[in-house]
């Protein structure tokens, strides 16, 4: 099907768009959405309306149908080929048609279209959709429904057909010919503390006395500036729990959708342990596309993301153990790598990394991640030195499943630890990279800092982690289970497993109780945890367990219609089709047949234009909390989008400046290809040098010490031989003394980044008690005396 280019100009033609409507249901850890959107012709031809929007890849979409003239006209799912056919048919014979279909090359993108609106006609269209809802670090439940669906890189012709393709007008905020308005209904067992939101709310109305159900609501006039997002925080969260839904009575009793589903969720409270020395490789992927060019996020003086991704490496680089090995990879059109093959840290390799991250530029054109991917993976691995793989990306990439699947084919030998940076970041392409490899995933936006999500992995890397978790089931005789979802080898600090179970057999037909035991070790102890519940569960009409139980079974199988195999499909199709949830092979189709009019002429298209955003929109929302950690904003696309249509290639900001794409200029790719290695160096190191905290790290030595020397006396703001001459350790080692200083100086002058230079604090503080153990506490004594400072010196563990 042809996908046509929105037709808003300066003579502000009208859009068939008029408003949407969001009602949102959140139930612990899950929420069920229905959107509706509401079309009206103004205009005195036929249109095809397409409306192009993000939603999080994790999204079941089950139900669509549009309301004509009072009359419901229900979607039924379809084969994608013979749906495609079947509008097409239905529009050239005059009927009113509607099509609702996942992209063909990434599965967080849909499009729906309405065609053959008439003159004067209003139409509501609306879809439903379930999804599990993400944590933040400090425990919160996030919603996010995005505002825009940013330009994504497309580079090969087998993607020109994507709808990420069509070309979305841009109009003023207060043209905009839609509104947008959202409730929400909380419940949880757990009690809901309360609601934030980077949007005006209504006051949260709490709707038992108990706290365990509550609604808010969007406050009338809200303007699509920004991203919708709502933090919810319950009081246990890591108390495990189990719901269980009943079937469909239409269905087959042991089938997918007839059987009663289960859904165990489990958010472990996992310690943080003290790691200094850690085997490993660790391979960091680094996107060096022009986008990376582009500011972090829209406030003023924002960083760029290129400036940002150099102080990751450089942060990254200083935090890894001793003994490890490591390599650094950046990708474009074409992909280059410090080293032909992983080498051991060592402070000379690490000098030669930091040299190469400080020339770092973002010149090497469009965003090709597979080829770098399986470089890294034909390397030998390194026996006792597991790989861990950092992949960092701001863009779409033109082969997501490609992707998926190489990174999948690869998940027995290392984990994979993704970054999304900007909105336009595919969250198809970055949640399952992490997911099939046992890894996390994280995405920055807004005011969010790349270096503390990486810093944050990192530490996870570097971390103990719940391991062999298994469940055994406690249930009254003639009822069984069968597992549903696939083996998670581990759980990290910080992330939840959500399992999905089917119940085969005969239910018991007085008030009874089922348990489940979730056995799992954690630092060598074996532990375990018992939850009772009830056999008798309420009736849930969206069938939200069974339809997320379907979608995590897509989700394993579903590797796009270019790389899975007949068999695959097949299997996809079945799941897809006995659930009612979308996948890559299927699409909603609907048609008016009582609307038989000839079509006068060609359908004329309108593409849903978005508003030109705000800068300072986001101001105020996040702040960094307890000194390091920071709410991540409008990142993890973590609720469906009814946002707007694909941009075009260029997008224009509040202040009128351009954010380009992923896709270089031929002029600006010479431009940047002609300075010598020299001057990109110099550069860099101006760059890195306006950040007294980054440049005091810099100096660390890969074993944690400081070199007493001159470039650290200036940060220090004092004298080489003011500080010799203060060293109460006379006839001890120098770099002692210097690091004390220097560990002192960060706590003092860099406590708001703390989450950043945590990891390489703890090497420096290890190196101290193997190197100056007896005489820590007068040196610390002595540190604070000359630099006027008060650090505690529990900051040494002494």
């Amino acid at each position: 099907m042809e996908h046509h280019c929105g037709l808003i100009t300066s003579n502000k033609e009208t859009v068939p768009l008029k408003s949407i409507s969001v009602t949102l249901s959140i139930n612990d850890f899950v929420a069920a959405v229905d959107a509706t959107l509401n079309y009206e012709n103004e205009e005195k031809v036929p249109l095809e309306a397409t409306f192009v929007f993000p939603m999080d890849e994790d999204s079941a979409v089950y139900s669509f149908e549009a309301l004509v003239d009072g009359k419901k006209i229900v979607a039924e799912l379809r084969d994608k080929m013979k749906a495609h056919s079947e509008y097409e048919d239905a529009l050239s014979q005059g009927h009113q048609a509607y099509l609702l279909e996942e992209d063909d090359y990434s599965r967080d993108v849909f499009s729906c279209n309405v065609g053959n609106l008439q003159p004067g006609a209003k139409v509501a269209v609306t879809l439903r959709y379930v999804q599990e809802l993400p944590l933040e670090t400090d425990g919160a439940l996030r919603y996010l429904l995005p505002a825009i669906l940013n330009p994504r890189y497309q580079l090969s012709e087998q993607s020109a057909s994507s709808c990420l393709n069509i070309q979305k007008p841009i109009v003023p905020l207060e043209d905009l010919p839609y509104t947008l308005n959202m409730t929400a209904t909380i419940t949880s067992q757990h009690g809901i503390e309360r609601v934030q939101s980077n949007c005006s709310l209504s006051p949260i109305q709490y709707l038992t006395d108990d706290k365990t159900s509550a609604q808010v609501s969007l406050t009338e006039g809200h303007k699509f500036d920004r991203d919708v997002e709502l933090l919810i925080y319950y009081s246990e969260v890591h108390s495990p729990t189990v719901a269980v839904e009943m079937g469909m009575l239409d269905m087959k009793p042991d089938s997918l959708m007839g059987a009663p589903s289960a859904m165990v969720s489990f958010y472990p409270d996992i310690p943080e342990v003290e790691t200094s020395k850690v085997c490993g490789e660790f391979v960091f992927l680094m996107d060096r596309s022009g986008s990376m060019k582009s500011p972090m996020s829209t406030e003023k003086n924002s960083q760029l993301r290129i400036e940002a991704a150099k102080e990751t490496l450089l942060l990254l680089l200083k935090s890894l153990p001793m003994g490890c090995y490591f390599n650094i990879y950046g990708f474009g059109s074409s992909y280059e790598k410090f080293f032909p093959e992983s080498v051991k840290y060592t402070q000379d390799t690490m000098e030669d990394a930091v040299k190469r991250v400080k020339a770092l530029d973002a010149d090497l054109g469009g965003t090709e991640i597979l080829t770098p991917l399986c470089n890294i993976y034909k390397a030998s691995s390194i026996p006792g030195h597991p790989l861990q793989l950092f992949v960092f990306t701001d863009g779409e990439v033109s082969d997501t499943y490609s992707v998926i699947r190489e990174v999948k084919l690869n998940s027995k030998k290392h984990r994979c630890f993704s970054f999304g940076i900007g909105q336009g970041a595919s969250t198809s392409l970055i949640k399952n990279i992490a997911r099939v490899s046992g890894g996390t995933a994280e995405f920055i936006t807004g005011k969010d800092r790349m270096q503390t999500k990486a810093l944050g992995s990192l530490k996870t890397a570097l971390q103990c982690a719940v391991d062999n978790v298994s469940l055994s089931w406690d249930l009254p005789p003639g009822l069984s289970v069968k597992m549903l979802s696939p083996e998670q080898p581990a759980i990290f600090r910080g992330q939840r497993l959500i399992i999905y179970a089917q119940l085969t057999g005969t239910m018991p037909q007085v008030e009874s109780t089922g348990a489940v035991c979730l056995k799992h070790i954690l630092q060598g102890e074996s532990l375990e945890n018992r939850v009772t519940f009830s056999l008798q569960p309420k009736a849930n009409a969206n069938f939200t367990i069974h339809r997320l139980a379907a979608k995590s079974l897509i989700q394993i199988k579903d590797l796009g219609a270019h790389e899975a195999s007949k068999e695959e499909k097949e299997d996809v199709m079945n799941i897809s089709l006995q659930s009612g949830v979308l996948s890559s092979f299927t699409a909603f189709i609907a048609i008016n047949k009582e609307l038989n009019k000839p079509v006068q002429g060609p359908l004329a298209h309108r593409v849903v234009p978005r508003p030109v955003m705000d800068r300072t929109c986001f101001k105020g929302f996040r702040k960094c909390r307890s000194g390091a950690s920071y709410m991540s904003g409008m990142a993890l696309c973590a609720a469906p989008s009814l946002a707007y249509a694909a941009q075009s290639a260029d997008f224009i900001l509040g202040d009128g400046c351009s954010l380009m794409t992923n896709e270089v200029p031929t002029k600006l790719k010479k431009k940047k290809d002609s300075p010598t290695k020299k001057s990109n160096l110099e550069k860099g190191q101006k760059a890195f040098g306006e950040n007294v905290v980054v440049q005091l790290i810099s100096l660390q030595k890969a074993n944690g010490s400081w070199k007493l020397d001159e470039d650290l006396t200036k940060i220090l703001g004092t004298k080489l031989k003011d500080i010799k001459a203060a060293n109460p350790a006379k006839d001890g080692d120098p770099a002692a003394w210097a690091t004390v200083l220097a560990v002192v100086w960060l706590h003092a002058n860099g406590k708001d980044l703390k989450c950043e230079w945590e990891l390489l604090e703890r090497k420096a503080v290890a190196w101290l008690h193997d190197h100056a153990d007896s005489s820590m506490p007068m040196l610390v004594q002595a540190a604070n005396s000359l630099l006027k400072l008060s650090v505690s010196p529990a900051v040494f563990g002494i």
